[in-house]
């Protein structure tokens, strides 16, 4: 498993199995306190907090893989926050001329007073954590999204109560979401039943760490045992940015689509979730996704609520 023991003792929020359960909880029950502050002021997309805690706070933005929600989330929670941001892409900055990455973070560390970054390589997270001065942030790496899955613990935990106990199903794609979800169902004691083909399940050394953990985890390559009695049913795109293999993927990937006949197996009150953005008639039919038992768009929303918090986190506010 990756080294988290870094020089720098800032307040990262690089994965989940870097903090304790302990750390994750105070993040996700300080978003639900955040997003109800919101809901009573009536003022989402604008509303500046009262008390602007990270007034006179910045955070760059470096986006090595383009961005939707983890763009609006994080700059309008800077905002409503009271700080500032700076975005930066991949083609902005002379790390796309041969900079390293090392140099970089002590660049900017010297500039703003945290740094979000969305990259190609965990290796360059982890680079950037252990020569910045200031907290770094992953946005979403080849390894996983642990930003993304935060968002889903609180959304689930919104509609079915605490997450501990429950049976989480995972169809598809071993990827970096199935990742972060593992670590996850480590640290807060809920089931993880995955369904993935050989070619593309999490790593023998994941799976290792999270029985030898206590983890709750099992792998399949059966979608309808894996989603037997879910509470959640949870699947992701089958060709993520950079994969060269899309028509493979496709035709391997095909008898995991979620549709109502295997969401039919899960508990009738079962949830369906995605991390968008979604291929309807690939990953998911469009009955489902678009059907009563989806939480996609509270699930994107929420991004932004536990994005605040992750944010008030790393500031020690």
């Amino acid at each position: 498993m990756t080294d988290y023991n870094l020089k720098e003792n800032h307040k990262h929020f690089l994965d989940l199995i870097a903090l304790n359960q302990h750390q994750v909880r105070e993040i996700i029950e300080k978003a639900k306190a955040l997003k109800q502050t919101t809901k009573q002021i009536g003022q989402t997309k604008g509303f500046v907090h009262a008390d602007a805690p990270l007034a006179n706070q910045s955070l760059a933005m470096i986006f090595e893989k383009p961005s939707t929600r983890t763009r609006v989330s994080f700059e309008m929670a800077m905002h409503q926050l009271g700080g500032k941001c700076v975005v930066l892409q991949n083609h902005d900055m002379q790390l796309d001329h041969g900079e390293s990455v090392s140099d970089t973070a002590r660049v900017l560390s010297g500039f703003v007073d945290a740094i979000m970054l969305r990259a190609n390589s965990h290796e360059a997270l982890l680079e950037m954590a252990e020569y910045s001065k200031v907290p770094i942030i992953n946005a979403l790496t080849d390894f996983s999204h642990p930003c993304q899955i935060m968002a889903d613990i609180l959304t689930f935990e919104e509609h079915r109560g605490p997450i501990e106990g429950k049976k989480i199903a995972w169809c598809g794609d071993g990827n970096n979401v199935a990742t972060s979800w593992i670590h996850a169902a480590v640290l807060l004691g809920c089931e993880l039943s995955l369904a993935c083909p050989v070619q593309y399940s999490p790593l023998e050394q994941l799976l290792g760490w999270a029985k030898n953990n206590g983890g709750k985890i099992t792998l399949s390559d059966n979608p309808e045992q894996a989603v037997k009695d879910a509470d959640c049913v949870i699947t992701d795109t089958w060709v993520s940015m950079g994969d060269k293999d899309r028509e493979n993927r496709l035709e391997i990937l095909k008898p995991y689509q979620v549709n109502e006949p295997l969401m039919s197996k899960a508990k009738s009150s079962a949830l369906f979730m995605h991390c968008l953005p979604a291929h309807r008639g690939e990953e998911v039919s469009a009955d489902v996704i678009d059907g009563p038992q989806s939480v996609i768009w509270d699930e994107a929303e929420n991004r932004l609520h536990i994005q605040k918090a992750i944010l008030l986190w790393c500031f020690g506010k």
